[in-house]
């Protein structure tokens, strides 16, 4: 691909218009390889490292980021030999293809990330990366403290332990119970089997929020692109990350 001037590629992407564009690169807050751009510099997007704000952004208009609602009945593959309702009936059928980001159990519903964006996809769904996943659950039974204690400190599953970030009482009635749980994992069934192992079996479990994306209204099956500020958003958190286990390699030395 051709190079191109960075205020068009960075239009083209979302960030505003070119004027706009032209502002952020006057402003000092995009890079290109490093180093603080300037207006006349020109990117090949499918190879250039572009930053804006200090979070990496991909410019290569062949790539596409996707916030689906995934309702309850639907796998989380692109084809199930089963034959139940897959992902792809949730995804667009025009536009350069995308693939669900981890993903939600049969009988979950709610957030799902989908993109052909392969680092990012990685850094989204490895648990090293520690990214925040929060979950509304609904529980027959009533928790008590000791039962968000142990979420908080941890309760043993046959594949290691499971541990909440947080966990916090949303809504109670009689026999019945919300609460909302922060996992930073994504092993099979965890929250699942985590609130079973302490009597309080799940009957309903939707996830809210991914890192700073958020589901917000978006209703059940429909999906949405996502914006350039939560692209940025997401950029930094995986930054984050990566500081934190650049420190973490550099301590064990």
């Amino acid at each position: 691909m051709p190079a191109e001037r960075l205020q068009r590629a960075l239009a083209r992407a979302g960030f505003g218009s070119r004027r706009s564009a032209e502002q952020l690169i006057e402003a000092g807050h995009v890079t290109v390889n490093g180093k603080v751009a300037t207006i006349g510099d020109k990117v090949d997007v499918t190879a250039d490292v572009v930053a804006v704000r200090g979070s990496t952004v991909n410019l290569d208009p062949t790539v596409r980021y996707l916030a689906l609602h995934k309702p309850a009945g639907v796998v989380t593959t692109m084809h199930d030999p089963h034959g139940r309702p897959d992902i792809r009936s949730l995804l667009p059928p025009e536009g350069p293809r995308v693939f669900p980001v981890g993903r939600l159990d049969l009988d979950s519903e709610g957030l799902l990330l989908a993109m052909n964006d392969g680092d990012l996809a990685n850094a989204l769904s490895h648990p090293r990366y520690e990214i925040e996943k929060e979950y509304l659950v609904e529980v027959a039974g009533a928790p008590a403290g000791r039962h968000l204690g142990a979420i908080r400190a941890g309760v043993t599953l046959d594949d290691g332990l499971a541990r909440a970030r947080s966990v916090r009482v949303v809504d109670t009635r009689p026999g019945r119970a919300q609460l909302a749980v922060v996992m930073t994992e994504g092993r099979k069934r965890e929250v699942r089997r985590m609130l079973q192992t302490l009597d309080l079996p799940v009957t309903r479990l939707l996830r809210i929020r991914i890192g700073p994306i958020r589901l917000g209204g978006l209703p059940p099956g429909a999906h949405r692109e996502l914006t350039p500020e939560e692209l940025l958003d997401l950029g930094t958190v995986v930054a984050r990350a990566e500081r934190r286990l650049r420190r973490q390699a550099t301590d064990a030395l």
